[in-house]
């Protein structure tokens, strides 16, 4: 290792943070918290090649992790529109305001918002950070153009198997997120209260809770670090069937309850409401005439 990893970051004018292709928990936690620790020191972006799913919710900063690797361009894009029906494309500016006009041939339909997708390409990264992994293959956005001459780095607990010029920060440990804490914390990198809670739930998922083979007494010393930085443990919530109303989860049959019939209710005959009301005026009570003599105690 002929470079620190603190002088990488430093020589670097851009950096491009990857996750591995279907990241684990670990793998994200240690990403996204080397991303919050350097944001605020260098242009810094995140990115997977998969989708972010609910799982990952519970970490701090993980809507800023996308799946392009770099946003130097914005990209503007109509799915589902023929573009063959498009007659020309015209900007302006107006009081210092972009304006964008797609001008659709005549008899058609301008593109819809519903058809409007943005998004952002081109990378400018000169800093390429590999979070996790074992291959190349884990990393398939490495045969991207636009990080043609970017320079590139390893953090994981397994060494990476590449055909590539990688400078590898890799070494055993419980987690990859124990890895990154180690880093930021050797080479005076910041820690807050947001990377501390992140790096503490990688720690946790990567080592199964401390039960790995792979914890040392290293691991603990770097948990302990963490904590006293402001880290928090936050429990995994367990979702089951009895947390979702019912009909909600489309892997389990739904039949809505048949309601029985009621019984149509039959109408009193007037004649015995009549009957009844008289019985009751020919049956009063025997003092039901008497004159009402009220008896109270005066309060003087």
């Amino acid at each position: 290792m002929n470079e620190s990893f603190s002088s990488l970051i430093d020589s670097a004018s851009s950096i491009l943070i990857l996750l591995p292709n279907k990241p684990g928990f670990d793998d994200v936690a240690a990403g996204l918290s080397l991303y919050l620790s350097i944001h605020d020191k260098k242009p810094v972006t995140i990115s997977t090649p998969s989708p972010i799913t609910v799982g990952f919710n519970r970490l701090i900063g993980v809507n800023k992790i996308g799946q392009e690797v770099g946003n130097r361009n914005l990209l503007i894009s109509f799915p589902n529109y023929d573009s063959t029906n498009i007659e020309k494309v015209s900007y302006d500016i107006e009081n210092g305001e972009f304006k964008l006009t797609v001008v659709p041939k005549t008899g058609f339909l301008a593109p819809q918002k519903e058809q409007l997708e943005i998004g952002y390409a081109g990378g400018s990264a000169d800093l390429v950070v590999l979070i996790g992994g074992t291959q190349d293959a884990d990393f398939p956005t490495l045969g991207s153009k636009d990080l043609e001459g970017a320079r590139i780095a390893h953090v994981g607990a397994r060494t990476l198997t590449s055909g590539k010029g990688v400078m590898s920060f890799a070494k055993p440990g419980s987690s990859v997120s124990e890895l990154v804490a180690g880093l930021i914390k050797e080479n005076g990198l910041p820690i807050d209260v947001d990377v501390a809670t992140n790096l503490v739930m990688g720690i946790e998922e990567g080592s199964s809770n401390f039960t790995s083979s792979d914890v040392t007494p290293d691991t603990f010393e770097i948990f302990a670090h963490l904590l006293r930085s402001g880290g928090q443990r936050r429990p995994k919530v367990k979702l089951s069937p009895m947390d979702f109303p019912e009909g909600s989860i489309p892997t389990q049959p739904y039949s809505k309850p048949v309601e029985q019939p009621k019984p149509e209710e039959q109408p009193e005959p007037i004649s015995e409401k009549i009957e009844e009301k008289e019985a009751v005026i020919e049956n009063p009570p025997s003092d039901w005439l008497q004159p009402k003599v009220y008896k109270g105690t005066s309060i003087s």
